[in-house]
């Protein structure tokens, strides 16, 4: 009798799935992408304990479960590498068809990109990429020299690291296929946009207490909150990272962003991201690159599926515009359509063929006034 625990059940039963799934849209899986599902499903595991949430539970989104297993498969993100490059989290996530719906709360593991997991994406797919060197921190009291370009060539930046201050640019030396290096920089100034976007996803449900609920909320209402979200994200966007310490503004930005003890390395991380999507991608697939839009930025996918969900929902009113023509005057019917009739036909004695009784008179004395509304 072979023993085997529930996770490897598990294993044995999605791991064969994906790679179906996978290759019905044209993706192989070589075996570090199959380890990475594996690896993915034991750090799913280990989520869902912390949670006391079994993977029967009825509750558990088991098709939100499948997509994220694809996606790592199909990004190849191992969860098992240190540092990390992909991590799990589980949401309670109303997943009802339309406003009106009684609410069908599920819980749904949320997938994290790593700031390694772009690293091994870039490595992974980068367009005439053959090696990634380590990043540059650059820090405040740092000497740095920027490059300089002279036409297609130029002169490589200067570093020398003293190790004080903030990091205020992280440097990135990659090597192309045709043994040119080259070096991409992002600024800490940049992480701005994605502070602002951070926010807009934050404040998704928020009604700044116009209405109760903007799923309920009237064409007018929702004006004034988008009215009021642009407001907040201007005040954002003119204080820079200062906004990080606005009180007024700290109920819409997560603690991982404006604690103290995480703000220097969330800053980073978004910095090292913002360089990596700098750099074309080779994904030899439309589904994979897909997959790689969908899951490469939260904050990104959270303004995606608020435009989905609010796309098309506002009622535009449409005025017909009437003919500015009177519609030409039918010509008048022969006497014989408006005489009595004949003998014959009076004594049922009717021509099949002869429709000349069923018409109507019409009173053609009269013109169609251009105001009213005509139908045709």
């Amino acid at each position: 009798m072979t023993f085997s625990t529930g996770l490897v059940k598990v294993t044995e039963t999605y791991a064969p799935m994906i790679e179906r799934q996978l290759s019905g849209n044209g993706v192989n899986l070589d075996a570090y992408a199959r380890q990475c599902v594996v690896n993915a499903i034991s750090a799913i595991n280990t989520a869902l304990d912390s949670k006391a949430i079994s993977w029967n539970d009825e509750k558990l989104d088991r098709n939100n479960i499948t997509q994220v297993l694809m996606n790592v498969a199909a990004l190849k993100l191992n969860a098992a590498a240190s540092p990390r490059e992909v991590y799990f989290q589980i949401r309670n996530v109303n997943v009802k068809a339309k406003p009106s719906d009684p609410d069908n709360w599920r819980k749904q593991i949320e997938m994290g990109i790593e700031g390694d997991g772009n690293d091994a994406i870039l490595s992974n797919f980068g367009r005439n990429v053959e090696k990634v060197y380590p990043y540059w921190l650059v820090r405040e009291e740092d000497h740095f020299v920027y490059p300089k370009f002279r036409g297609v060539e130029y002169d490589p930046p200067e570093w020398s690291p003293t190790g004080r201050g903030e990091v205020v640019r992280v440097v990135y030396p990659i090597l192309h296929t045709d043994k040119t290096l080259h070096y991409y920089i992002s600024e800490r100034d940049d992480v701005v946009k994605n502070l602002i976007a951070h926010m807009s996803n934050n404040m998704m449900n928020e009604t700044f207490g116009i209405c109760a609920d903007r799923y309920k909320a009237t064409s007018e209402q929702k004006k004034q909150i988008a009215a009021k979200k642009a407001e907040v994200l201007k005040r954002a966007k003119d204080l820079g990272i200062g906004a990080l310490d606005d009180v007024d503004l700290q109920q819409y930005i997560s603690p991982a962003w404006s604690e103290y003890q995480s703000r220097e390395s969330m800053l980073i991380r978004k910095m090292r991201n913002n360089v990596v999507k700098k750099i074309p991608k080779d994904f030899n697939s439309a589904y994979v690159e897909m997959l790689h839009d969908e899951v490469n930025d939260p904050d990104y996918a959270g303004v995606r599926r608020e435009i989905n969900e609010n796309a098309n929902t506002e009622l535009l009113d449409v005025t017909v515009a009437s003919p500015t023509q009177p519609l030409k005057e039918e010509a008048p019917l022969s006497n014989a359509s408006e005489s009595e009739p004949s003998d014959a036909k009076s004594k049922g004695n009717t021509d099949p063929n002869d429709f000349s009784g069923d018409v109507p008179s019409m009173d053609t004395s009269s013109t169609v006034n251009p105001n009213d509304e005509v139908l045709f």
